[in-house]
């Protein structure tokens, strides 16, 4: 790219620019503005990198949230001053918690239109508090030499920063001047006939070569001293799936232990690897008999802690010594146990077992315990699903475990949808990639991060609640620069199904207008208004040959209605019942 010597803005936000493709900046999505002209500009313009206008600020934040999650790489953000770059919160704080690379650049009057009544003016400075990785005010537009070797090394810094030590948000307040328009400027325009574009590039490469810390000191002896150990997988979502399943695979073939996949873990989706893989854990520490005899000596636990309330209790009462293997340096015991991190990947674990014999472990009587808990367990939980004929909304993850083609990306909602994965997910071999927001656990932005994850990917689907998907209907704007294909599988109980589930619900209180906020909403109407496709789904048979195949392009809500209250009793009358007898 030629860098544009139109006037000093655009020589300045070009080489920004042409500074992150690069890095390797391939996405950048832009919100519409005044002040922010001169980026958009430079961004429109660049000829390698896709950038997709944006409307809404908080739509844009979480799509470009779902592409860099897709990507796992940076993907700018531009928004013009004001409150414009405040929509972007909600998104800087999941991408925070979920460790997601996220550049953003607001746009800014410069200091003297600042405290003084000037128009769409606010303190920018520090906008994202704590959250970002790094934050830092570019100097005014320049074409002085010294000051755009500043731009060219402040961008490289920044781009760093976004994915070391861990990934994260860097926020870069960018002030402009007057002109914001093109409008030429004579002077700027002759300093193109002595810039040396390849010397100034030089030394800006993609190819970073960084300094990893060494695999940390394993206590292989005390775990191989356990015969009652497990692998807890928490919610994962990594650059390279397989290679992640396998390194837990290895760690349990090692050591004997079986592992408890939730159902956010690519593990169920890679099952041929894990020899005794447990999903159903959920249901079985459900009978206290089961629950006691299992009680675990150690715990590895891969990442995050899963959802699941049971585990958790679990843990809690049986107070086992755990290990946390986790790179982020976070700490990641909610619990407050008996809690040693191992700051390191396991990918990294697992190739400090390189020329040990990974089938030496003998297969323990606790091995065996999980084994048939788990066998009988996922029976019987099978056999009632494949009974339930009405649209219970639990069924809903079941079949999609069971119908969508391989390795489709699956986007799943907070609050109920990841607890029915959780619950009721059957473990395959069908490579199905889940995404989601769980960082911070809201609803907001589900649509929009869905659709940046499908954005240029394979076919995608969306399980997801009635209540999450109103709360980012502007997503649906986007269908104008979405290339690809997104099913929505929309679960319709007219409120918050997840509050049914809580203890709120037992008290005499105003539950249906403050906690279950049923909407009445007729989404094929709303469908409509955004020209999405829309289909009511009646029968599951119906669902399955909607799943497979899955279109190539555009949007589609598949619309479930099921009842709110009479699915929360058909979980508190079955999800307890499920356990394998036990055999004395």
């Amino acid at each position: 790219m030629s860098i544009d010597f139109t006037n000093t803005n655009l020589v300045w936000t070009s080489i920004l620019v042409e500074t992150l493709f690069r890095l390797g900046l391939k996405t950048a999505v832009i919100c519409p503005g005044s002040r922010s002209a001169p980026l958009a500009i430079a961004f429109a313009n660049h000829p390698n990198i896709d950038a997709i206008p944006v409307l809404d600020e908080r739509s844009a934040a979480f799509f470009a949230l779902g592409v860099a999650r897709q990507q796992h790489q940076p993907v700018a953000l531009v928004c013009t001053s004001g409150t414009a770059g405040a929509n972007f919160y909600p998104a800087v704080i999941e991408a925070y918690e979920s460790r997601v690379p996220l550049l953003i650049f607001t746009a800014d009057r410069p200091p003297e239109l600042r405290d003084c009544n000037a128009g769409q003016a606010i303190d920018q400075q520090k906008l994202y508090g704590s959250f970002p990785n790094w934050h830092t005010e570019l100097a005014i537009a320049s074409v002085e030499p010294v000051l755009l070797a500043y731009l060219r090394q402040t961008i490289i810094h920044a781009w760093d920063r976004t994915l070391f030590p861990v990934p994260g948000v860097v926020h870069l307040n960018v002030p402009l001047r007057e002109p914001l328009a093109p409008s030429p400027e004579p002077y700027v325009q002759a300093q193109a006939l002595i810039f040396n574009s390849t010397d100034f590039f030089s030394a800006v490469s993609a190819e970073f070569l960084p300094l990893h810390p060494a695999a940390p000191p394993l206590p292989i002896a005390d775990w191989q001293a356990s015969t009652q150990g497990i692998i807890i997988a928490g919610s994962a979502q990594p650059r390279s799936p397989e290679f992640y399943c396998r390194a837990i695979a290895a760690l349990s073939s090692f050591l004997g232990y079986p592992v408890l996949a939730e159902g956010l873990s690519p593990l169920r989706n890679y099952a041929d690897l894990i020899p005794n893989l447990i999903s159903t854990y959920d249901l079985i520490l459900r009978d206290a008999v089961w629950a006691e005899k299992l009680a675990p000596e150690i715990v590895l636990r891969i990442g995050e802690m899963p959802t699941s309330k049971q585990l958790r209790t679990w843990l809690t009462a049986t107070q086992p010594l755990q290990w946390v293997i986790d790179p982020s340096g976070r700490n990641l015991d909610p619990l407050h146990g008996k809690t040693i991190h191992l700051h390191g990947s396991v990918e990294q674990v697992a190739a400090e077992l390189d020329g040990q014999d990974l089938n030496a472990a003998q297969v323990s009587p606790y091995w065996h315990l999980w084994q048939a808990a788990e066998v009988e367990t996922r029976q019987n939980r099978d056999r009632a699903l494949g009974k339930t004929t009405h649209l219970f909304e639990g069924k809903a993850a079941w079949m999609l475990s069971r119908c969508l083609p391989a390795d489709t990306p699956l986007f799943i909602s907070s609050s109920m949808p990841v607890r029915d994965v959780d619950f009721f997910w059957v473990p395959g071999n069908s490579r199905i990639r889940p995404f989601f927001n769980r960082g911070a656990n809201g609803i907001d932005g589900s649509l929009s991060t869905a659709l940046g994850i499908a954005h240029h990917n394979q076919s995608s689907v969306m399980l997801t609640g009635d209540l999450a998907l109103l709360h980012d209907t502007n997503g649906f704007l986007l269908r104008q620069h979405f290339e690809g294909h997104l099913t929505i599988v929309l679960i319709n109980n007219n409120g918050g199904g997840i509050f049914e589930m809580l203890a709120i619900a037992k008290f005499d209180l105003p539950f249906e207008d403050f906690f279950a906020l049923p909407q009445s909403i007729d989404f094929a109407n709303l469908c409509k208004t955004y020209s999405v496709e829309y289909e009511r789904i009646t029968a599951w048979e119906q669902l399955a040959d909607r799943l497979n195949p899955l279109p190539k392009s555009g949007i589609r809500v598949l619309e479930l209605c099921t009842d709110r209250k009479a699915d929360a009793q058909w979980r508190q009358d079955n999800l307890g019942t499920f356990a394998a007898k036990m055999n004395d």
